[in-house]
């Protein structure tokens, strides 16, 4: 087991228990999987073989092979046929998923320029956490030099809580920074 894994097992899971009254540990709110979505609509117009970077990018970053999403129809405005590809989508559970919010919580965040938190308004209303990410150069395994197109990515936390509330606490406790409201002036 990694860090964070040993963490949600040794930590969260008695601290919920404890202050929210589970008797169950598979009560406990947690994270179920984590997605990861790149948007290649644009990039395919421009050039059709600036896909397999990417491609490669994202299996780096995740650890696991994309599916290539294409297009259900033909939109004639965005010059998309039917069958285009359209977007790339990893679905991360287990240990891998583990691993990959470690990295995001300990070494991503971090290395993000002027990061002061995760806005609130982040959680949605089925109480997941939805993280944009500009470039993927802010990832341990990319070399900046090495980088032939840049992308950016949407990272969905995917969790089984009842309220935000638990929500918002598990991503604490998890290690994620959100950001405080700032009084002005």
């Amino acid at each position: 087991m990694d860090k964070l894994q040993t963490k949600f097992q040794k930590e969260i899971i008695p601290f919920f228990k404890k202050n929210f009254g589970y008797k169950n540990n598979l009560a406990v709110p947690k994270v179920t999987k984590v997605i990861v979505n790149v948007g290649i609509g644009r990039m395919m117009s421009e050039d059709s073989k600036s896909l397999e970077p990417i491609i490669l990018d994202l299996s780096h970053i995740t650890g696991q092979k994309p599916k290539v999403a294409k297009s259900t129809k033909a939109i004639s405005g965005f010059k998309l046929r039917k069958g285009m590809p359209v977007g790339l989508v990893v679905t991360l559970r287990g240990k891998r998923m583990y691993n990959f919010m470690d990295k995001i919580i300990n070494i991503v965040l971090p290395r993000i320029r002027d990061f002061r938190g995760v806005k609130p308004s982040a959680l949605d209303q089925g109480f997941n956490l939805n993280l944009g990410i500009r470039e993927q150069i802010v990832f341990p395994e990319i070399k900046p030099d090495q980088v032939v197109k840049t992308f950016g990515l949407q990272i969905n936390f995917v969790t089984n809580a009842k309220n935000r509330e638990e929500a918002e606490l598990l991503f604490r406790q998890l290690g994620i920074i959100f950001q405080t409201k700032e009084k002005n002036g």
